[in-house]
């Protein structure tokens, strides 16, 4: 199993060395998601009832481990007894993802990760030593190196695999939405990405390819004071750490709210804003990563 940062190459180095799995799981608060893995993927949808699954990265997410197992099998479509593989796409706030600065980084795996583990002790609720930490190095200027990591609890990620082994699904390769999709993008200026899920919101800030900044904040009802309150700082944080302005604010998951949240952004900052495209449907909060993965693997 793989906690993946990303899954196409250019974001990170290749991770699948076998070929995809035939199937692709979206899991959300709202509902699980099925992808068949091809050129022309089929979609299925199953809603949770509210409760199922209640995110965070410090506590149990599986509330109700008997009705999600109940529609993931209403979904998996049926293969006798032998074992399927299957990617999963797990929610943003289940996890810690963060961009580490390091004036050298070791050239052995061993050491890289020790180092990374090291530093994300005092910046992560639980304990770092037994979760599963993965990390990417990305190219670099000169005098620094930075790296994206993302750390899940092992406890977590073990739940959310539960129900797919029992019904003889293999979870071999697990990602965050977000992280997914940012297949979707082709950022090659400075931009912001804004994604929301239920009260949960993720902001990434890429510089062309480079991963600069990552947060997930989890608020209280999503509202617009809410949004922009996280989303200021961050512009500001664009200004005075890379010396320059964010070219475009790229949004997911606002629904009936995103034209006017977009245009008032555009007035309000100055920024392009424009929706999260997919060439396999609209992303929206709870299928954006999967989008992202199929493209990833997409020919």
């Amino acid at each position: 199993m793989q906690l993946g940062i990303a899954t196409i190459e250019r974001w990170l180095p290749a991770l699948l060395k076998d070929p995809p799995p035939a199937y692709a799981f979206e899991l959300s608060e709202a509902g699980v998601e099925l992808a068949t893995v091809s050129s022309s993927p089929q979609f299925r949808f199953e809603a949770l009832e509210p409760g199922v699954i209640s995110t965070s990265p410090v506590r149990e997410n599986i509330q109700q481990p008997e009705l999600l197992q109940a529609k993931i099998q209403a979904l998996a479509p049926a293969n006798g007894h032998r074992k399927r593989r299957a990617a999963l796409i797990l929610p943003d706030y289940c996890a810690r993802v963060t961009v580490l600065d390091f004036d050298a980084f070791p050239s052995s795996h061993e050491e890289q990760l020790a180092l990374v583990r090291f530093r994300m002790k005092k910046s992560v609720p639980f304990d770092v030593d037994s979760a599963m930490v993965s990390y990417h190095a990305q190219p670099s200027e000169a005098g620094k190196i930075e790296v994206v990591v993302a750390v899940m609890a092992c406890e977590i990620i073990a739940r959310y695999e539960a129900p797919f082994r029992q019904l003889g699904i293999h979870p071999g390769y697990i990602t965050t939405s977000s992280l997914a999709a940012l297949n979707l993008l082709k950022a090659d200026r400075v931009t912001i990405v804004a994604k929301l899920s239920g009260r949960t919101l993720t902001v990434l800030v890429l510089d062309g390819g480079v991963v600069k900044l990552a947060r997930c904040v989890e608020m209280e009802g999503a509202r617009p004071e809410e949004i922009d309150s996280t989303l200021h700082p961050t512009l500001a944080y664009i200004e005075d750490e890379l010396q320059t302005k964010a070219a475009r604010l790229v949004h997911c998951g606002f629904g009936a709210d995103a034209q006017e949240l977009a245009e008032r952004w555009h007035q309000e900052w100055g920024v392009a804003v424009e929706p999260l495209k997919s060439r396999f449907g609209a992303p929206g909060e709870n299928n954006a990563g999967l989008l992202g993965y199929l493209e990833s693997v997409a020919g």
